[in-house]
Formats: C-alpha cells, sequence, structure tokens
C-alpha cells in the first residue's frame, strides 16, 4: 500500500515537468496547405506543400527557439481525438501510414494515395516530434484522389 501511495504521488508530481519540458510555439503561428485545399479532387501522384506562418523550419533534433518540423496526417481523426486523444500531444508522434514525418525540414511531399476520399492534416513537431505546448495544427481538409 505505502509503494503504491508513494508511486502514484511520482506520477503526479512528474506531470506538470513533462508538460513543462515541451516546447513553446509563437501563438500566432499558423502551418497550413500552399496548394490543395478542403473539397479538392486530384490525381496521384500529387505534390503537398506545406505553408507556415511565425515560426522556423529546422530538421528534427534541432533546438533553436520557434522551430519545428513538419508531420502529415493521414486518415485518421484530428490531432488530440483519436485513440492517443491527449496522449498524442505530450509525447512523440509515431511514424507510420498514417503519420509522415518530415525530420529532415522537407517543406513539400509527393503522396500516392489511392483512388477515394483521403483527409490530411499538418502539425508542426519540436527536436522530439512532439507538437509544441501550444499545437500548431492546420485544419483537416477533405480531398478526393480521381
Amino acid at each position: 500500500m505505502k509503494l503504491a501511495r508513494i508511486t502514484a504521488i511520482v506520477a503526479l508530481l512528474a506531470l506538470p515537468v513533462l508538460v513543462e519540458a515541451q516546447t513553446h510555439s509563437n501563438p500566432d503561428a499558423q502551418v497550413y496547405f500552399a496548394n490543395v485545399s478542403d473539397g479538392d479532387t486530384v490525381t496521384s501522384p500529387f505534390t503537398v506543400i506545406f505553408g507556415l506562418s511565425g515560426m522556423g523550419v529546422a530538421p528534427a533534433g534541432t533546438k533553436a527557439g520557434m522551430t519545428g518540423h513538419h508531420h502529415l496526417l493521414i486518415d485518421r481523426p484530428p490531432l488530440g481525438q483519436g485513440e492517443d486523444g491527449v496522449d498524442e500531444l505530450i509525447y512523440a508522434l509515431p511514424s507510420d501510414e498514417h503519420h509522415r514525418h518530415f525530420g529532415g525540414g522537407q517543406t513539400e511531399v509527393t503522396l500516392d494515395l489511392p483512388a477515394g476520399t483521403h483527409t490530411l492534416q499538418l502539425v508542426l513537431g519540436d527536436a522530439s516530434h512532439v507538437p509544441h505546448a501550444e499545437p500548431v495544427v492546420s485544419d483537416v481538409i477533405t480531398i478526393t484522389v480521381d
């Protein structure tokens, strides 16, 4: 019982440290799709250009203030609303077919998606692939691939 109490106290004390350890962003920063819009119909493969204002792009691992790198969420719920919910706002984003990382500082990608309807969302991540303490995310857009 005493060990359980100590574990709970340590967990509660660690939580604020975890949140405070997140990288801060410019509250006016915006990430957006520069060449595709909600409702667009495209032919695969197609190029998506990432836009960013109010902050700079830097490769993953770069610990420079007011910078980050792009992540593209494909065919999944908006950031913070998936199965992982709030956890994905404080931990590194996974890397899989629904979470594409651009840790080299890339600002565009050519996608080859199957025909049908797809959702896209951009998320800026810090040096460790974690969304900023004040997340910089785009609106979710829906596109149709012919």
